[in-house]
C-alpha cells in the first residue's frame, strides 16, 4: 500500500500546474463522505512531450497499474501482499479509504481519495491512521459535526496535510522550501461544504469561506496570503458555526 501511494506523492513533488478540489458532504446522521480529485494533466501531457517513446512505459508505467476505479486501501495493500496489520481499528479505516487513478484518452490524467460515510467515532482512527499513512486530507475532515451543526475552527484552513504527504524528509531546510514549492505547483486548492439539508444560519466571518447556494459553502483557498505572513485578511474570525434544518 505504501509503494502505491508514494507514487502518487513522487507525481507531486514533480508537478508544474495542478488543481485540486474536494467535496465534504455532510449527512444527517452525523457522518460525512470526502472526496478530493487531484487534477494532473497539464503536468502529465508536458512530461509525455518531453519524454521519448522508448523511456515512457519506464517512466509511467507504474502509473498505469493504479486502479481505475474506487479501490479500498486494503484491498490494494492485499493484492501488493503488503497487509502488515490485523488491528481491526486499522483495518476498518483502511476499507472506508478508497482510492482511484484518473484517465482521459486512455492516459494519466490525475488521481483521487474518498473516505466514505465516516461517522464521528471514525475520526480518532483516522487520525491514527495517517500518523503514518500522509494521505492528502482537507482538514476540514476533522470539523465537529453532529448532524445538524457544523463548527469550523478557520485556523484548520491551511494545507499541512498536502505538505506532510509531499514532503519526503521533515528537515529544517525541507521546511524553509515547502511554502514556496505549494505556490509554485498548486494554482487552484478549493474545497465544497455541501449539506442534506438546508442551510439555516452562519456564525462567523472568514474571506476565503462563502455560500454558494442554500445547500453548500465553499472554501478557496489564497496561497499568497496563507504563505505570507503580513497577509492581512477583512474577515478571519476563529470560530464559524453553521446550523441546517431539521
Amino acid at each position: 500500500m505504501k509503494k502505491t501511494i508514494l507514487l502518487f506523492l513522487i507525481s507531486l513533488i514533480m508537478l508544474q500546474s495542478c488543481s485540486v478540489n474536494s467535496e465534504i458532504v455532510y449527512h444527517k446522521d452525523s457522518a460525512l463522505t470526502y472526496v478530493t480529485d487531484i487534477d494532473t494533466r497539464e503536468f502529465m501531457a508536458e512530461m509525455m512531450a518531453m519524454t521519448p517513446d522508448s523511456l515512457k512505459q519506464k517512466e509511467f508505467g507504474e502509473m498505469d497499474k493504479l486502479p481505475t476505479t474506487w479501490t479500498s486501501l486494503y484491498d490494494l495493500a492485499k493484492q501488493e501482499g503488503k497487509l502488515k496489520t490485523e488491528n481491526p481499528d486499522t483495518i476498518k479505516i483502511m476499507k472506508k479509504v478508497l482510492m482511484k487513478s484518473i484517465k482521459e484518452n486512455n492516459k494519466p490524467a490525475g488521481i483521487s481519495f474518498k473516505i466514505e460515510h465516516f461517522t464521528p467515532e471514525d475520526h480518532q482512527s483516522l487520525k491514527n491512521f495517517t500518523k503514518e499513512e500522509k494521505l492528502p486530507l482537507d482538514q476540514n475532515v476533522y470539523s465537529n459535526w453532529d448532524g445538524k451543526n457544523l463548527t469550523i475552527n478557520t485556523d484548520n484552513f491551511n494545507l499541512k496535510p498536502l505538505e506532510a504527504a509531499i514532503r519526503t524528509k521533515s528537515t529544517k531546510e525541507d521546511a524553509e522550501k515547502m511554502e514556496g514549492m505549494m505556490m509554485m505547483f498548486f494554482k487552484n486548492i478549493a474545497t465544497t461544504l455541501r449539506f442534506e439539508n438546508k442551510i439555516k444560519s452562519i456564525s462567523g466571518k472568514h474571506d476565503w469561506l462563502k455560500q454558494i447556494d442554500d445547500y453548500s459553502i465553499r472554501v478557496e483557498y489564497d496561497l499568497k496570503t496563507l504563505y505570507n505572513k503580513d497577509g492581512k485578511f477583512k474577515n478571519a474570525d476563529k470560530k464559524i458555526t453553521i446550523v441546517t434544518e431539521q
